[in-house]
């Protein structure tokens, strides 16, 4: 089969390998209809996550058809079409019965590597580098699904592709990154990153009845999206001296009751604060820039939440943790876990609520994702979210 495998930072390609096999009796097989490039594969193009080997098959967001089932799986028959969450989980341990389902303590078969960096181990998933289990991603004709019988969601007939594809980990990302951020109705909300993320934090904390949600980032098409498709009041920061100064000028000297941080470990910014990020990281002595999390601490109320959706390397650096004790505030934090959301996220979309389409600007076939990997990286020709087909 034909899939996207790294070869090094900024090395993609698509290349013949081996088709997937069931390895276990509650394994399936997909043949993979649409998929797509995540923000956050974008730090493995980078070469900013640790523990990738040449010819890892990428790819977390993923959908299709049952082509094969392990005999243990009983839920989904040959033919059914599924979304399959990006964490994999056993629906059995401690994590699971919590619905922690992206802390799973069975999925990950590398945990005792996780452990030595991150203190416990989360979940194993989908073509995510070998600290996250180094399972083979869906951005490939065919894929295996551990745990088939808790993960993948059921396609209701005659909906779309690209209207599900997503609750594979954007939306629920962007949901969950508003509802950690505690939102009640009146609020006032700033997302930080206008990536297909961000998009979905702005639109779920306005499902969660934000009054206002500012949206922070520098690119105007992006911004763009923000506006006209997720409602939101764009801020530009590189045309603002100080973005958290501002936000306490248009919030009345509050600043906003909840942030989101949508970004992660490549933040971008100005400042003598983001230049030391920047050399820190190239020279890799810090693995992220951390310069949008920390506008996000500055910027929020007294007392209010910042929720951290952004995925980060390693140890933060400049963390201003004084800010966070002195004013009482809650930081709340997590990888998706999307088990919880999809299913709920579902009767959204059917019932109207939201099209999850809007982030979508390029369509390409599987040959392509190469191209689809540059042009998103670079924020090339308005790209702002890549479907491939196979």
């Amino acid at each position: 089969m034909k899939a996207t495998c790294w070869m090094g930072p900024q090395k993609m390609q698509v290349v013949d390998v081996p088709d997937p096999q069931l390895l276990n009796r509650r394994d399936a097989i997909v043949r993979v209809t649409s998929t797509a490039i995540c923000g956050s594969d974008l730090h493995l193009y980078n070469g900013y996550m640790p523990t990738m080997q040449k010819g890892d098959i990428l790819g977390h967001e993923f959908m299709g058809e049952v082509v094969e089932v392990g005999r243990d799986v009983k839920n989904l028959r040959v033919g059914d079409r599924v979304v399959v969450p990006f964490p994999i989980a056993c629906g059995a341990c401690n994590a699971c019965k919590a619905d922690l389902w992206a802390a799973c303590e069975n999925s990950n078969p590398n945990a005792y590597i996780a452990e030595t960096m991150l203190g416990h181990s989360p979940a194993g998933i989908f073509g995510y580098s070998h600290l996250t289990g180094g399972f083979a991603g869906g951005q490939a004709e065919y894929a295996r699904v551990p745990f088939a019988d808790v993960g993948p969601l059921k396609v209701p007939e005659g909906m779309h592709d690209e209207e599900a594809l997503f609750l594979s980990d954007i939306f629920p990302t962007g949901y969950m990154g508003a509802e950690m951020a505690d939102i009640k109705p009146g609020d006032t909300v700033a997302v930080w990153g206008c990536g297909p993320v961000g998009l979905f934090a702005i639109a779920s904390a306005y499902l969660l009845g934000a009054e206002r949600v500012f949206a922070i980032d520098r690119f105007e098409y992006r911004l763009k999206m923000a506006r006209e498709g997720a409602g939101a009041i764009t801020i530009n920061y590189s045309e603002v001296d100080h973005v958290p100064a501002l936000l306490k000028e248009l919030t009345g000297g509050r600043g906003p009751d909840k942030v989101i941080e949508a970004v992660g470990l490549e933040a971008h910014g100005h400042g003598p604060l983001f230049l030391a990020d920047k050399i820190k990281q190239s020279i890799k002595i810090h693995p992220d820039r951390a310069v949008a999390l920390r506008e996000a601490i500055y910027s929020v109320a007294n007392g209010g939440t910042v929720s951290v959706i952004g995925v980060y390397a390693g140890l933060v650096d400049k963390f201003p943790m004084n800010a966070v004790v002195n004013r009482g505030l809650t930081i709340r934090a997590g990888q998706c876990h999307a088990h919880r959301y999809m299913r709920p996220l579902l009767d959204r979309i059917q019932a109207g609520d939201i099209d999850p389409r809007f982030v979508i600007t390029h369509r390409m076939p599987l040959a392509d994702a190469a191209k689809g990997y540059e042009i998103f990286c670079n924020k090339q020709d308005n790209c702002e979210k890549v479907v491939l087909t196979a």
